[in-house]
């Protein structure tokens, strides 16, 4: 938010420096992050000055040019080589001296002491649009002979200069959204410091509104005084529509608004001194000379000022005719009821609205305005008069408007102001320090606050209708340290503290011991945002939208739902990667989503449809390793997310027969395996299709894990761990070449293994595979080494040979598989 030095000037009356003021306000809560120098013409017309022609004759050496001599009220005239067509002598003209910069947009130049074609020239005598003045080139401008010379031109064409200051303003600081609350602010700070009552507001005077005549009446009603607590207007005739005086043009600029003409200035002026919004609405666009506030159907159609049709969502606040919409109130106006160059009366508005109607509006439509910024955060119920007549009087003045109605003002319910009690120990508690009453009372005094009541011990206050947001006796504390300064707060010399020697549980023990596993493997940690698309799931076959936890006021619509999968997130942050040439990925998230079930609702307990859970999602895209001379690149494949999986289940010290393993493919997975316990889907993994992916634009394969967490620490056995031995007896291995169906799997194969040698078997390992046309046709084979060892002796080959017998039996029974020749 720009606040302009000028403007602030007016309403106090300051003897500091704009460095200071932005150290008083910065300390105040309102920290300015910029000062920016404003000119109303760039440079100011610094070094320019007027001079009289004293003489001119035409340049020897070129046809189109003229040697000149003028007088600029110095010791010797100056010469100057003019090549504009209208040099005269006798004439009155502006020149840029030696060592002057003009400017032309963004480009700059300085006038230096030169020779042009062999004569020397000492200045420039400028044309308005090489001074800024305009935008004519046709010749030199030629001024009033009665000006002396020597004359500033800055003087002559009332050049103004301000400083404005870039304020971050905080959400819950509504009552500072204007010149007049800044200034209120900064008066109370420069008081504290002063220790007396040295600045006081001068606020500007409406007590000269009166109305002109009552031509033009136009009822209100509002239907809605809910999302409209406040709605007050008037009526004006007889304008004229045609550009703001300059002094109005200035202010406007000088904050970063384009003016636009008298009357829409005008309202745009009183928004930034008052912090009203205003609106004005031609008086020929209010048919039936009724003003209705109310809340359209949904989807009806509705063209804003910028051309666009919108569909109204039902929830969005209107100000109608007696037979349209007009306006999306306190967000955006309408197209054809605004203020054009041939109106000559309208209907001014100045109400107060509902900040979650407001702010739902300006979301769902992506309508963000000066108007709607301050509606959404609070306006002042009590400030739509004064407002009103602060823009009627100076229509009055500027446009030659008459006020041509009695002031409507519908407040069904009037507001009542907050009151609160300070305790002035408990102020001192939440400070640290003891800040005397006196002081207390005096800034509260300053920043609008009524002393309603007080005594030794505390003081009943009520609070400014304009802070919203202040309705404890931490809010008024928060509201005196502000201005009683920060830094004023002494640090204590003793800061008491107890070390927390809380165990942590489980699951966190085991979170941490998964994520340096992944961290060591060369993965990255992500952390997403649970608000996330809607579209995601609305999209995608594999996810049902209705269950879908929607955020009732998102503050986009791209953030309008709780994640029902950790995995779009994953996908936008390999998307985000890949747009800056990362390309090879290894992620994990640990992350709670988030699901609603219709079926589930109940009467008794409003949560009940709702459910989260916390999972683990991991994610390998592109290459293994870096590119580089001593091998090849190999691209992550099936295997090394699955590989990944089992490290896991390892490191959780979960017995690996306890899975059941499944092949399968869906709409999600190009091929994947499900992993389960007791018929509970514990893990899924696999190769995301390539419909999935290319919403994200990601043009790699992406292999993706889904874990439940929860879930899978239910199985996570809860004995320590314990030292086991190095084996004292030789391991012995063997290979079997297995030819089996194409549908078996090695996972099948090593389930049987494992439970038919026991615990001689040590490990199986598949390590080669064939397809080809020395088999038969729908058959594959496998090369497995089978390594056996005990614990108790050292294995005979009769031992030996029985267990791999036993094996082959077992194969060929449960399998069908044969070993091959």
């Amino acid at each position: 938010m720009k606040i302009s030095y000028n403007w602030l000037k007016e309403y106090l009356a300051l003897d500091i420096e704009p460095t200071m003021v932005a150290e008083a306000l910065t300390s105040a809560g309102l920290e300015v992050e910029d000062i920016i120098e404003y000119e109303s013409v760039k440079g100011s017309l610094r070094g320019v000055v007027t001079g009289k022609v004293v003489e001119c004759r035409r340049h020897p050496n070129a046809d189109k040019l003229s040697l000149t001599k003028v007088d600029v009220g110095g010791p010797e005239l100056l010469s100057i080589v003019c090549g504009a067509p209208n040099v005269a002598a006798g004439q009155t003209v502006l020149v840029a001296t030696v060592g002057t910069t003009l400017y032309k947009g963004e480009e700059s130049f300085q006038i230096k002491q030169a020779k042009i074609r062999g004569e020397l020239s000492e200045g420039m005598i400028c044309a308005e649009d090489e001074l800024g003045l305009g935008d004519s080139h046709d010749g030199i401008m030629v001024l009033d002979d009665k000006l002396a010379k020597g004359m500033p031109a800055a003087e002559i064409f009332n050049v103004v200069s301000d400083i404005v200051f870039e304020i971050g303003l905080t959400p819950n600081r509504a009552d500072a959204a204007s010149h007049l609350g800044v200034a209120r602010d900064l008066m109370a700070v420069l008081n504290h410091r002063a220790g007396y009552r040295k600045y006081a507001i001068q606020l500007p005077d409406v007590g000269a509104f009166s109305i002109d005549e009552t031509s033009l009446n136009i009822e209100v009603e509002v239907e809605d005084p809910i999302a409209c607590p406040r709605y007050s207007g008037v009526s004006i005739s007889g304008l004229k529509v045609g550009p703001s005086p300059e002094w109005l043009q200035n202010k406007l600029r000088a904050i970063g608004l384009r003016p636009i003409n008298n009357v829409v200035d005008i309202t745009n002026f009183v928004l930034f001194e008052t912090g009203q919004p205003l609106h004005a609405f031609d008086a020929k666009a209010v048919k039936g000379n009724k003003v209705v506030v109310k809340k359209l159907p949904k989807d009806t159609p509705f063209v804003t000022l910028d051309g666009v049709e919108r569909k109204l969502t039902g929830g969005d606040l209107m100000i109608c005719n007696a037979t349209e919409g007009m306006c999306i109130g306190g967000v955006f106006g309408g197209l054809h009821s605004g203020v054009t160059e041939t109106t000559t009366a309208i209907f001014l508005e100045s109400a107060c609205f509902d900040p979650r109607t407001i702010r739902r509006t300006a979301r769902h439509h992506d309508l963000h305005t000066d108007a709607s910024f301050r509606f959404e955060r609070g306006s002042d119920v009590n400030a739509t008069i004064y407002a009103l007549k602060r823009a009627a009087l100076l229509m009055r003045e500027i446009c030659g408007g008459r006020i041509a109605s009695e002031v409507k003002d519908v407040y069904p319910e009037p507001q009542k102001q907050a009151e609160v009690i300070l305790d002035f120990d408990k102020l001192d508690r939440l400070a640290g320090q003891k800040i005397p009453a006196s002081q207390t009372l005096s800034i509260l005094e300053d920043l609008g606050f009524e002393i309603l009541d007080k005594n030794e011990t505390s003081a009943t206050l009520r609070v400014p209708s304009a802070k919203v947001d202040v309705y404890r006796q931490a809010d008024i504390a928060e509201e005196v340290l502000r201005v009683y300064g920060y830094d004023n707060i002494r640090i204590p010399e003793k800061i008491n503290a107890a070390p927390d020697a809380t165990q942590i549980g489980q699951s966190e023990a085991l979170r941490h011991a998964v994520s340096d596993m992944l961290a060591a493997k060369g993965f990255n940690e992500i952390m997403n945002n649970s608000l996330t698309k809607g579209e995601y799931t609305a999209n995608h076959p594999s996810f049902d939208s209705n269950a879908d936890v929607k955020i009732l006021n998102p503050l986009s619509s791209d953030l309008n739902v709780l994640r029902q999968s950790l995995l779009f997130g994953g996908l936008e942050t390999i998307a985000y990667n890949q747009n800056r040439k990362l390309t090879d990925l290894r992620l994990f998230e640990f992350g709670k989503t988030y699901h609603f079930n219709e079926n589930r609702q109940s009467s008794s307990n409003a949560l009940d449809p709702y459910s989260e859970s916390l999972r683990l999602s991991v994610l390998l895209t592109g290459m293994k390793q870096a590119e580089s001379w001593m091998s090849a690149q190999q691209a992550f494949n099936f295997f090394d997310i699955k590989q990944v999986v089992e490290a896991l289940i390892a490191r959780l010290r979960l017995p690996r027969n306890q899975f059941s393993i499944a092949s399968f493919t869906d709409n999600l997975f190009e091929a994947g395996l499900q992993y389960s316990i007791n018929d509970q889907v514990i893990i899924r993994l696999g190769q995301l299709n390539a419909q999935t992916t290319k919403q994200f634009d990601i043009r790699k394969p992406v292999y993706w894990a889904d874990i439940a967490w929860e879930k899978l620490l239910g199985f996570v056995p809860q004995k320590t761990l314990t030292y086991q031995p190095v084996p004292k007896f030789p391991a012995v291995r063997r290979d079997l070449a297995l030819v089996i169906d194409k549908s078996i799997t090695y996972a099948d194969i090593e389930t049987i293994a494992r439970q038919t040698a026991g615990q001689l078997l040590s490990s199986v390992n598949l390590f080669d595979i064939y397809e080809g046309d020395k088999i038969p046709s729908g058959k594959k084979s496998y090369a497995i080494s089978f390594v056996l060892v005990s614990s108790e002796k050292t294995l005979t080959d009769k031992e030996i040979d029985h267990t791999m017998e036993r094996l082959i039996s077992t194969f060929g029974t449960q399998l069908n598989a044969t070993l091959r020749q």
